[in-house]
């Protein structure tokens, strides 16, 4: 995703100024995003909201429901393993610790108070406000923050996957874990967030072939063949993966092959969602920027209409009702990921909290450094004829590039 940097510092000759500029662009990272992850993002988090506002009509609605269990196959998968590609340089680091905490730690505990209050003045007086039961969607801040420290681990590893997979396999028959942090989902969808530290480029671009992108049309139609065939046969909580299995009142040998069947139809419906997602820039790439926005907002709508009984109208059942609801579902989402609603909410959701924490030695170093090696680049310009001194704004060739924006993948944002 990035270029090598290279030193120039032992060229015997000057480049002409357009070499200079050529190999200066050649050695900075992109600055740009990608616009197939941005769109991907932006799709997945449109799923999920439609997934929620499904899951609220699915009595006696069979077609719906079928639909519903395929999207909950991959969606958050997708979401998951998108989190993982992007965490892949998470090193522990201070700064990388800083972001972590105040990208995933500080809004888990704002929201959760939020959802707490909301409960208690929509529905339960008497809802507690507890950090160890994360409510709704927010298991997915605990399950990320546990997964990003878990980093290093599974990068240093000789079989990460198959680890992860007898983790997840475990997890599935041992009902003593409990509900502190909801660490059945954590470690379940543990899986998707390992395969995506083991991705790299190559393998997206894979996925998006055309032969790729046929293929995927008979093997979602399969995919809604299956979903129907399993409704009076398997529980809709399977795909929630937030319970043991005794606790569905399964036996315990079926916990490890529904774990593995369900990581297998999630890897394969997930590089069907891949295929189709555009790698050009669209009308809502910009929005891929703000899903964390969407996935934590909308949330206070579904429950408020739940909490309203909104639901429970008969129309929604009508087939016109739910393709109302999955039209209005997706565009609460998109409104909720645009720059208005991310400058509004971005103090809590993505705060500096520069005065939080220490400040880093090896910043402090790189910043002393830097300034060093300016001050010596205007001297050595400053002793040139003013004629060779070349324009004010031309880029620096010393073989240092400007520091660059984090590119993509560079695990210090949040992906969702």
């Amino acid at each position: 995703m990035t270029s090598s940097l290279r030193s120039h510092g032992d060229r015997k000759s000057p480049s002409s100024p357009d070499q200079q500029t050529q190999q200066t662009q050649q050695t900075q990272p992109s600055r740009h995003r990608d616009a197939f992850f941005d769109n991907a993002k932006f799709l997945a988090i449109a799923l999920v909201g439609i997934g929620h506002s499904w899951g609220q009509i699915l009595n006696g609605n069979p077609t719906v429901e079928a639909l519903y269990r395929v999207l909950y196959t991959f969606h958050m998968p997708a979401f998951i393993i998108i989190s993982g590609y992007f965490s892949r340089s998470f090193d522990a680091s201070p700064r990388r610790v800083k972001r972590l905490i105040t990208g995933v730690v500080v809004p888990y505990v704002v929201f959760e108070t939020a959802y707490a209050l909301h409960r208690r003045f929509s529905e339960d007086p008497g809802n507690d406000i507890s950090l160890l039961d994360p409510t709704y969607l927010l298991w997915f801040l605990c399950a990320l923050f546990v997964w990003r420290l878990t980093t290093p681990i599974w990068q240093t590893l000789r079989w990460p996957l198959p680890v992860s997979l007898v983790i997840a396999a475990l997890a599935s028959v041992t009902p003593t874990i409990g509900n502190d942090l909801n660490m059945q989902r954590v470690l379940q969808f543990l899986p998707c967030f390992v395969l995506g530290l083991l991705l790299r480029p190559e393998h997206f671009q894979l996925v998006r072939r055309r032969s790729v992108r046929i293929l995927s049309v008979p093997v979602v139609a399969a995919a809604l063949a299956i979903a129907w065939w399993s409704m009076p046969r398997m529980q809709t909580d399977w795909f929630y993966r937030n319970a043991s299995v005794e606790d569905m009142g399964a036996p315990w040998w079926s916990g490890p092959i529904v774990t593995l069947a369900l990581f297998g139809c999630s890897v394969v419906l997930t590089a069907c969602f891949f295929s189709w997602v555009p790698g050009r820039r669209m009308w809502f790439t910009t929005l891929g920027a703000g899903t964390i926005y969407g996935y934590l907002l909308h949330g206070f709508l579904s429950k408020e209409a739940t909490f309203s009984g909104w639901f429970h109208n008969a129309w929604w059942d009508t087939p016109l009702g739910g393709i109302v609801l999955t039209a209005l579902a997706a565009t609460v989402i998109t409104l909720l990921c645009t720059k208005p609603v991310q400058r509004v909410m971005r103090y809590v959701v993505e705060p500096k909290m520069d005065w939080a924490f220490k400040r880093d030695a090896g910043d402090s170093a790189r910043s002393r450094e830097k300034r060093a090696r300016e001050a010596n680049g205007t001297a050595a310009s400053g002793s040139k004829a003013p004629d060779a001194a070349g324009p004010k704004d031309a880029p620096d060739t010393s073989g240092t590039p400007a520091t660059p924006t984090t590119p993509n993948g560079s695990g210090d944002k949040v992906s969702v």
